[in-house]
Protein backbone atom coordinates (compact mmCIF):
# COMPACT_ATOMS: atom_id res chain seq x y z
CA UNK A 1 0.00 0.00 0.00
CA UNK A 2 1.18 3.33 -1.51
CA UNK A 3 2.41 5.83 1.74
CA UNK A 4 3.36 9.55 0.83
CA UNK A 5 4.69 12.65 2.40
CA UNK A 6 2.67 16.09 3.05
CA UNK A 7 3.38 17.31 6.03
CA UNK A 8 3.27 20.65 4.51
CA UNK A 9 -0.64 20.37 4.07
CA UNK A 10 -3.59 20.32 6.83
CA UNK A 11 -6.64 18.52 5.41
CA UNK A 12 -10.03 19.64 6.57
CA UNK A 13 -12.69 17.22 6.96
CA UNK A 14 -16.35 18.66 6.46
CA UNK A 15 -18.87 16.25 8.68
CA UNK A 16 -21.44 17.96 10.20
CA UNK A 17 -24.36 17.52 7.74
CA UNK A 18 -27.24 15.22 8.99
CA UNK A 19 -28.02 13.45 6.02
CA UNK A 20 -31.45 13.61 5.71
CA UNK A 21 -31.72 11.47 3.14
CA UNK A 22 -30.30 8.40 4.59
CA UNK A 23 -33.74 8.24 6.03
CA UNK A 24 -32.04 7.52 9.86
CA UNK A 25 -31.68 9.29 12.69
CA UNK A 26 -27.51 8.50 12.58
CA UNK A 27 -25.51 11.51 11.17
CA UNK A 28 -24.38 10.65 7.88
CA UNK A 29 -20.73 10.34 8.32
CA UNK A 30 -21.58 7.40 11.43
CA UNK A 31 -23.45 5.19 8.60
CA UNK A 32 -21.21 1.81 8.31
CA UNK A 33 -19.61 0.68 5.07
CA UNK A 34 -17.88 -2.52 4.94
CA UNK A 35 -18.20 -2.51 9.08
CA UNK A 36 -16.98 0.70 10.18
CA UNK A 37 -17.90 4.63 9.75
CA UNK A 38 -18.00 6.42 6.65
CA UNK A 39 -15.97 8.93 7.89
CA UNK A 40 -13.27 5.97 9.60
CA UNK A 41 -12.81 4.99 5.36
CA UNK A 42 -11.59 9.28 4.97
CA UNK A 43 -9.49 9.34 7.90
CA UNK A 44 -7.28 6.26 6.45
CA UNK A 45 -7.02 7.55 3.23
CA UNK A 46 -5.68 11.12 4.95
CA UNK A 47 -3.53 8.94 7.29
CA UNK A 48 -2.19 7.43 4.26
CA UNK A 49 -1.17 10.86 2.27
CA UNK A 50 0.45 11.60 4.96
CA UNK A 51 -1.01 15.12 5.55
CA UNK A 52 0.79 17.09 9.12
CA UNK A 53 -2.77 17.41 10.66
CA UNK A 54 -6.45 16.78 10.18
CA UNK A 55 -9.41 18.76 10.97
CA UNK A 56 -12.92 17.48 11.20
CA UNK A 57 -15.92 19.88 11.08
CA UNK A 58 -18.72 18.25 12.80
CA UNK A 59 -22.14 19.41 13.94
CA UNK A 60 -25.47 17.87 14.04
CA UNK A 61 -24.64 14.74 16.51
CA UNK A 62 -20.98 15.98 16.80
CA UNK A 63 -20.70 14.50 20.72
CA UNK A 64 -21.35 10.89 19.01
CA UNK A 65 -19.19 11.84 16.47
CA UNK A 66 -16.41 12.73 19.06
CA UNK A 67 -16.64 9.27 21.14
CA UNK A 68 -16.85 7.59 18.13
CA UNK A 69 -13.68 8.33 17.08
CA UNK A 70 -11.90 8.91 20.42
CA UNK A 71 -8.11 9.13 20.70
CA UNK A 72 -8.37 9.67 17.04
CA UNK A 73 -5.04 12.23 15.80
CA UNK A 74 -7.42 14.86 14.56
CA UNK A 75 -9.16 18.32 15.71
CA UNK A 76 -12.61 19.07 16.05
CA UNK A 77 -13.91 21.96 14.46
CA UNK A 78 -17.86 22.58 15.40
CA UNK A 79 -20.48 24.23 13.06
CA UNK A 80 -23.50 24.33 15.13
CA UNK A 81 -25.96 25.23 12.34
CA UNK A 82 -25.14 24.08 8.54
CA UNK A 83 -25.35 26.83 6.70
CA UNK A 84 -23.20 25.82 3.86
CA UNK A 85 -19.78 24.24 2.99
CA UNK A 86 -17.94 27.91 3.16
CA UNK A 87 -19.93 28.45 6.20
CA UNK A 88 -18.06 25.15 7.15
CA UNK A 89 -14.63 26.42 6.92
CA UNK A 90 -15.42 29.42 8.74
CA UNK A 91 -16.14 27.85 11.77
CA UNK A 92 -12.37 25.86 11.32
CA UNK A 93 -11.00 29.75 11.27
CA UNK A 94 -10.10 29.09 15.08
CA UNK A 95 -8.01 25.59 14.25
CA UNK A 96 -6.42 27.25 11.15
CA UNK A 97 -5.15 30.46 12.59
CA UNK A 98 -1.71 31.26 11.56
CA UNK A 99 -1.38 28.43 8.89
CA UNK A 100 0.09 29.45 5.79
CA UNK A 101 0.27 26.34 3.90
CA UNK A 102 -2.20 24.00 1.57
CA UNK A 103 -5.66 23.13 2.76
CA UNK A 104 -7.24 20.14 1.66
CA UNK A 105 -10.72 19.85 1.57
CA UNK A 106 -12.33 17.04 2.09
CA UNK A 107 -15.76 15.25 2.32
CA UNK A 108 -16.32 13.02 5.11
CA UNK A 109 -19.08 10.95 3.21
CA UNK A 110 -16.48 9.78 0.42
CA UNK A 111 -15.50 6.37 1.67
CA UNK A 112 -13.75 5.08 -1.45
CA UNK A 113 -11.46 8.26 -1.80
CA UNK A 114 -8.11 7.09 -2.70
CA UNK A 115 -4.70 8.88 -1.41
CA UNK A 116 -3.31 8.24 -4.84
CA UNK A 117 -5.86 10.87 -6.15
CA UNK A 118 -5.63 13.49 -3.31
CA UNK A 119 -1.53 12.87 -3.88
CA UNK A 120 -2.39 14.10 -7.97
CA UNK A 121 -4.45 16.49 -6.34
CA UNK A 122 -1.66 18.43 -4.43
CA UNK A 123 1.20 17.86 -6.68
CA UNK A 124 -1.19 19.47 -9.46
CA UNK A 125 -1.76 22.17 -6.99
CA UNK A 126 1.90 23.23 -6.26
CA UNK A 127 2.52 22.58 -9.75
CA UNK A 128 0.49 25.19 -11.50
CA UNK A 129 0.86 27.75 -8.44
CA UNK A 130 -2.71 28.20 -8.56
CA UNK A 131 -4.61 29.85 -5.44
CA UNK A 132 -6.84 26.68 -5.49
CA UNK A 133 -7.18 23.39 -7.64
CA UNK A 134 -10.25 21.94 -7.82
CA UNK A 135 -10.94 17.99 -8.16
CA UNK A 136 -13.23 17.11 -10.79
CA UNK A 137 -15.01 14.52 -12.49
CA UNK A 138 -17.22 13.67 -15.55
CA UNK A 139 -20.40 12.13 -14.62
CA UNK A 140 -22.76 10.33 -17.14
CA UNK A 141 -25.18 12.42 -15.06
CA UNK A 142 -24.49 15.17 -13.34
CA UNK A 143 -28.00 16.48 -12.20
CA UNK A 144 -26.97 17.71 -9.03
CA UNK A 145 -23.27 18.99 -9.25
CA UNK A 146 -22.01 21.89 -9.39
CA UNK A 147 -20.77 22.46 -12.41
CA UNK A 148 -16.87 23.44 -13.69
CA UNK A 149 -17.35 26.23 -16.23
CA UNK A 150 -13.50 26.19 -17.70
CA UNK A 151 -11.41 29.08 -19.23
CA UNK A 152 -10.39 28.15 -22.93
CA UNK A 153 -6.73 27.79 -21.50
CA UNK A 154 -7.95 24.72 -19.41
CA UNK A 155 -8.39 27.24 -15.75
CA UNK A 156 -11.88 27.44 -14.05
CA UNK A 157 -13.52 30.31 -14.94
CA UNK A 158 -16.08 29.56 -12.14
CA UNK A 159 -18.05 26.61 -10.37
CA UNK A 160 -21.67 27.18 -10.81
CA UNK A 161 -24.30 24.65 -8.79
CA UNK A 162 -27.07 22.60 -10.68
CA UNK A 163 -29.82 24.84 -9.29
CA UNK A 164 -28.22 27.82 -10.11
CA UNK A 165 -27.11 26.78 -13.52
CA UNK A 166 -28.42 28.22 -16.97
CA UNK A 167 -29.42 25.27 -19.35
CA UNK A 168 -26.21 26.05 -21.28
CA UNK A 169 -23.97 25.09 -18.26
CA UNK A 170 -26.12 22.64 -17.24
CA UNK A 171 -25.39 20.86 -20.56
CA UNK A 172 -21.93 20.39 -19.43
CA UNK A 173 -20.67 16.98 -17.52
CA UNK A 174 -17.17 18.22 -15.98
CA UNK A 175 -18.23 18.72 -12.04
CA UNK A 176 -17.02 19.84 -9.07
CA UNK A 177 -16.36 16.63 -6.13
CA UNK A 178 -16.49 19.13 -3.68
CA UNK A 179 -12.72 18.39 -3.01
CA UNK A 180 -10.13 21.25 -2.80
CA UNK A 181 -6.98 22.53 -2.59
CA UNK A 182 -6.40 25.98 -1.23
CA UNK A 183 -3.39 28.57 -0.53
CA UNK A 184 -4.94 28.64 2.77
CA UNK A 185 -4.34 32.58 3.41
CA UNK A 186 -5.42 33.51 0.08
CA UNK A 187 -8.60 31.93 1.25
CA UNK A 188 -8.61 33.09 4.19
CA UNK A 189 -8.75 36.32 2.57
CA UNK A 190 -11.97 36.57 0.37
CA UNK A 191 -14.00 33.55 3.05
CA UNK A 192 -15.74 36.97 4.62
CA UNK A 193 -16.89 38.24 1.44
CA UNK A 194 -19.39 35.01 0.47
CA UNK A 195 -22.84 35.44 0.30
CA UNK A 196 -26.24 33.38 0.53
CA UNK A 197 -27.92 34.89 -2.46
CA UNK A 198 -28.64 31.61 -4.33
CA UNK A 199 -31.23 29.12 -4.61
CA UNK A 200 -29.97 26.91 -1.36
CA UNK A 201 -29.64 30.42 1.00
CA UNK A 202 -25.74 28.83 1.57
CA UNK A 203 -22.18 30.18 1.68
CA UNK A 204 -21.17 28.02 -0.97
CA UNK A 205 -17.06 26.99 -0.64
CA UNK A 206 -17.41 26.94 -4.43
CA UNK A 207 -18.15 30.30 -4.48
CA UNK A 208 -14.84 31.44 -3.32
CA UNK A 209 -13.69 30.35 -7.22
CA UNK A 210 -15.09 33.15 -9.01
CA UNK A 211 -13.85 35.58 -5.52
CA UNK A 212 -10.38 34.52 -5.74
CA UNK A 213 -10.23 35.02 -9.75
CA UNK A 214 -11.51 38.63 -9.21
CA UNK A 215 -8.64 39.00 -7.22
CA UNK A 216 -6.14 38.18 -9.91
CA UNK A 217 -5.11 35.09 -8.66
CA UNK A 218 -5.49 31.71 -10.39
CA UNK A 219 -7.76 28.37 -10.61
CA UNK A 220 -6.63 25.46 -11.45
CA UNK A 221 -8.15 22.12 -11.77
CA UNK A 222 -7.41 18.54 -12.17
CA UNK A 223 -9.45 15.70 -13.29
CA UNK A 224 -9.68 12.51 -11.59
CA UNK A 225 -9.58 9.20 -13.64
CA UNK A 226 -12.42 7.30 -11.65
CA UNK A 227 -15.55 9.86 -11.04
CA UNK A 228 -16.55 6.23 -8.42
CA UNK A 229 -14.58 6.54 -5.80
CA UNK A 230 -15.03 10.68 -5.26
CA UNK A 231 -18.98 10.25 -4.93
CA UNK A 232 -20.30 11.39 -1.92
CA UNK A 233 -22.96 9.16 -0.06
CA UNK A 234 -26.60 10.62 0.17
CA UNK A 235 -29.26 7.70 0.68
CA UNK A 236 -29.34 4.37 1.66
CA UNK A 237 -28.96 3.08 -2.22
CA UNK A 238 -25.76 4.66 -2.79
CA UNK A 239 -24.67 3.30 0.44
CA UNK A 240 -25.51 0.01 -1.23
CA UNK A 241 -23.44 1.08 -4.30
CA UNK A 242 -20.28 1.75 -2.73
CA UNK A 243 -20.05 -0.63 -0.45
CA UNK A 244 -20.94 -3.37 -3.36
CA UNK A 245 -17.64 -1.18 -5.38
CA UNK A 246 -15.81 -1.10 -2.57
CA UNK A 247 -15.54 -5.26 -2.03
CA UNK A 248 -15.01 -5.55 -6.26
CA UNK A 249 -12.17 -2.97 -6.37
CA UNK A 250 -11.00 -4.83 -3.04
CA UNK A 251 -10.68 -2.84 0.69
CA UNK A 252 -7.08 -1.34 0.99
CA UNK A 253 -6.54 0.21 -2.18
CA UNK A 254 -4.18 3.27 -2.41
Amino acid sequence: MTRYHHPETVALVLAAGQGKRMNSDLAKVLHPMAGRPLLAHVLDTLERLGVGRTVVVIGHQRERVRAAFDGAPVEWAVQDEQRGTGHAVLCAGPQLAGFAGTLLVVCGDTPLLRAASLHALIEGHRASGAAVTVLSMRLPDPTGYGRIVRLPEGGIDRIVEDRDAAPEVRALDEVNSGIYCFDYPKLAGVLSRLTAENAQGEYYLTDTVALLRADGHRAAVVLAADHRELCGINTADQLAEAEALHRALGAGEA
